[in-house]
């Protein structure tokens, strides 16, 4: 027993080293609302609004599981987030909202409508203290529908935040 306690004692400091360690990697987020671009001539339907808030719900919920990400509320910014007309592209006002909230980072997420056919995803995640931004993408996706939506996020998710190595 006494030969044991050395190796049990090391593979305890490890398990505390390693947990500490990720608990460090784990950034606070302000995941603001999904803002839907339509430079189409069709009109905004409601399945499209519908899709953009899941896709705010689905954004939050996967970078909470990732482990990468603990998503704060930020309920307590909502008249500033309200007097700004799109997060995405407000010059960098995310980042200063981000902060007011209590985040690390910032992250943002449009989807720009050129018709039924042609739809460009985006998320920009930023640094709330300097603005700078840390992971990013963007990808098309062929078709309007629930389908590609999903598997527009999840490309973007997969490619370009989680295992970016920016």
């Amino acid at each position: 027993m006494t030969r044991l306690l050395p190796s049990l004692l090391y593979a305890v400091f490890v398990l505390l080293a390693t947990t500490a360690a990720r608990a460090e990697t784990v950034r606070t987020a302000a995941v603001f609302d999904a803002v839907f671009v339509n430079s189409s001539p069709q009109p905004t339907t409601p399945e499209e609004k519908a899709r953009i808030a899941r896709l705010t719900a689905q954004l939050k919920q996967a970078l909470d599981k990732s482990g990468q990400y603990h998503v704060i509320d930020v309920a307590s910014i909502k008249p500033e987030v309200d007097a700004v007309r799109d997060v995405h592209d407000c010059n960098g006002c995310e980042a200063d909202l981000a902060k007011k909230a209590g985040a690390q980072v910032a992250v943002v997420a449009w989807v720009q409508k050129v018709s039924n056919l042609i739809l460009n995803m985006n998320i920009r995640i930023v640094d709330a203290a300097t603005g700078a931004p840390i992971k990013g993408g963007s990808v098309d996706i062929r078709g309007n529908d629930d389908l590609s939506w999903n598997r527009g996020l999840k490309y973007l998710l997969e490619e370009h935040v989680f295992n970016a190595t920016r």
